[in-house]
């Protein structure tokens, strides 16, 4: 059986109509598979020792988190709207993650006796996550600043 172009063509159309309905309903699950994905992926880099491949997947869960936020704002007149406060979890949870995997990296890097690197990963968490419901991140990160002091000293330059 031959099928003609338009036959083909309204089928395919149909197929992903569909499918586009079915993923708007499922586009909350979507984006929380892709930054869990991410996650999985800074650790396995991490385990590599592919410091590198680690923060950019990093960057990328910031960059979804930044981008939800910007979606929240813009609907934040909606109130109450079901598709808002999903997106906001959303953004919550991205930025959590990201935070998380920064403390993480900073773990690693002091394990590793890359102490500057430590520091400066830990500033970067005390210097980027300043909203009030990042406290926790940023204590975190303060008293792990700390600790490396004790670990290893920052190094002072002694007056004659």
């Amino acid at each position: 059986m031959v099928r003609s172009t338009a036959q083909i063509a309204t089928t395919c159309l149909g197929i992903l109509l569909g499918l586009s309905l079915g993923c708007t309903h499922d586009t909350y699950q979507q984006r929380a598979d892709i930054i869990k994905d991410h996650v999985e992926a800074f650790y396995s880099h991490l385990k590599a020792n592919h410091v590198e491949a680690a923060v950019r997947e990093n960057e990328q869960i910031e960059a979804m988190a930044a981008q939800m936020g910007e979606t929240v704002r813009k609907r934040a007149q909606l109130q109450g709207s079901t598709q808002v406060e999903r997106e906001f979890a959303l953004m919550k949870t991205a930025n959590e993650a990201a935070a998380q995997n920064w403390l993480a990296l900073g773990q690693y890097f002091s394990i590793k006796k890359q102490y500057a690197q430590a520091r400066a990963t830990y500033q970067r968490v005390v210097d980027t996550y300043t909203n009030p419901t990042d406290r926790s991140y940023r204590e975190q990160a303060q008293r792990a600043l700390k600790d490396l002091d004790i670990l290893s000293p920052p190094t002072t330059k002694s007056l004659p």
